[in-house]
């Protein structure tokens, strides 16, 4: 019997319980984000939110909503918790990362409260696994706080075609210079390596740009090294760049 079908008296001491029927839906999502060892986890109604943050100067967010799971119920307004994220991956990939025709893994995931491990109970082909991950104190994590009234320019771009220019940028470079302005060029990226200087230009009738709002002029630099692990998450996104 499949685990999204399967009923058992004691899911009553469980403050979190999902159950999904693809065990891999929810690993190609954390997989973007898998750029530091621990994730905070914060579950609520509207589903789950894992956060990852590098020195605290850069931040990632996975939401898996309510709606991809086959059953997701919870007994609290909000359940905060640390976790190994690469043991989580590990587990949730226990029996294959890649996709078998005609075979899905289902997963059901268990949380009894503060202090307790995350349990994740998984089914393929009849087997089952049970892992135990333990759980941390969770850490304060940023709030960058966007505000889109004070967007000034946005830019919408095809992931794949953005995820292309990044693999082309200079990595001799420190810092990755990002411009854009309503007149030409529009939308430039820049590096300063050992070769010189480049630039890659993107006008905003490009195929590449699905919607390009710019109202001045505005040029900012990021450090490179910060914004690489955005490059997992862009073969599964759509990018908004905000500045």
């Amino acid at each position: 019997m499949a685990l999204s079908t399967q009923q058992s008296d004691s899911d009553r001491q469980y403050v979190m319980l999902a159950k999904i029927d693809n065990a891999r839906n929810v690993s190609h999502i954390l997989k973007a984000i898998h750029f530091k060892e621990t994730a905070t986890v914060f579950a609520s109604s509207m589903g789950l939110k894992v956060t990852v943050e590098d020195a605290k100067c850069v931040q990632a967010n996975a939401f898996i909503q309510e709606g991809l799971f086959h059953e997701f119920n919870i007994k609290e307004d909000q359940i905060t918790f640390k976790i190994n994220l690469t043991v989580l991956l590990e587990c949730l990939t226990i029996f294959g990362s890649g996709p078998v025709p005609g075979v899905t893994t289902s997963l059901k995931m268990c949380y009894a409260g503060y202090g307790c491990p995350l349990l994740l109970i998984l089914e393929e082909e009849g087997v089952l696994t049970d892992c135990s991950i333990k759980t941390l104190e969770p850490d304060e994590v940023l709030d960058f706080n966007f505000c889109s009234t004070n967007v000034i320019n946005k830019i919408i771009m095809k992931s794949e075609c953005l995820k292309e220019a990044f693999s082309e940028l200079d990595m001799t470079s420190d810092v990755l210079q990002i411009m854009l302005s309503p007149d030409p060029p529009y939308f430039r990226l820049s590096t300063f390596g050992n070769a010189g200087s480049t630039h890659s230009d993107f006008p905003k009738d490009s195929d590449m740009v699905e919607s390009f709002l710019c109202t001045q002029t505005q040029t900012n630099r990021y450090k490179l090294s910060l914004l690489k692990p955005s490059v997992k998450a862009l073969a599964i996104s759509t990018l908004e760049e905000h500045i």
